[in-house]
């Protein structure tokens, strides 16, 4: 065996940097290695991976809005909502609205999620991330709900909004969900997920910083 001594001097060197590197930073750092691959995987694997849903998204705006939605497509990354609303008065008797979504938005928690979970590397991360998808799949269909009424509501113009029929408290509502359908919960859901899948990995982590602090003040 070496002694430290007898070490080069870089070897030392990467030795110390390692040992007082702390056990967050470590996470921190290859959770960031494995983003680039997630996010690669997520977007080529996008359609497959949206398409459960799309179809809670239109079952969904199916039974609370009736005849309003005649059909939801899925065309590469995005979602397209035709509905039965007509565009404008001059136009043909058969054109009808579409709203276009791009589900992209709403759905990159999953390559944060799969990220984190790599970077753990606890065992069961396979099962764990199946858990995560199938608790993120439904808010990616809130995100594709709220879009698409945020368009025919307040995007396609007063014609088609005075069609659908909504009261101001209703509108509002739709304008809170389409907010919070957006800025919040393609991050915060993933990370609770995380959290509420990984307590072990976290109090170990907690365990670890306390041993590492208490002989950073030693030395």
């Amino acid at each position: 065996m070496k002694s430290d001594s007898m070490m080069p001097p870089e070897d030392k060197t990467s030795q110390e940097a390692s040992k007082s590197r702390s056990p967050l930073l470590r996470f921190v750092l290859v959770t960031f290695a494995w983003l680039p691959l997630m996010f690669a995987v997520w977007y080529f694997a996008a359609p497959l991976l949206i398409f459960p849903a799309k179809l809670l998204a239109q079952a969904f705006t199916e039974l609370a809005f009736g005849d309003l939605v005649k059909q939801v497509l899925m065309e590469s990354r995005e979602v397209v909502f035709v509905t039965s609303l007509r565009p404008g008065e001059a136009m043909p008797s058969g054109a009808v609205v579409s709203a276009e979504v791009n589900a992209l938005l709403y759905s990159f928690g999953l390559p944060m999620l799969a990220a984190l979970v790599l970077a753990a590397r606890e065992k069961g991360g396979w099962k764990k991330m199946l858990i995560g998808y199938l608790i993120i799949v439904p808010f990616i269909a809130w995100g594709l709900t709220a879009d698409f009424l945020k368009s025919i509501l307040f995007s396609a113009g007063p014609f088609v909004a005075a069609q659908v029929g909504f009261s101001p408290l209703q509108r509002e509502f739709v304008a809170f969900a389409y907010q919070f359908g957006t800025l919040i919960l393609p991050t915060v859901v993933p990370a609770i997920v995380w959290v509420l899948t990984h307590r072990r990995f976290l109090e170990r982590i907690r365990g670890q910083m306390e041993t590492h602090d208490k002989s950073g003040e030693k030395n």
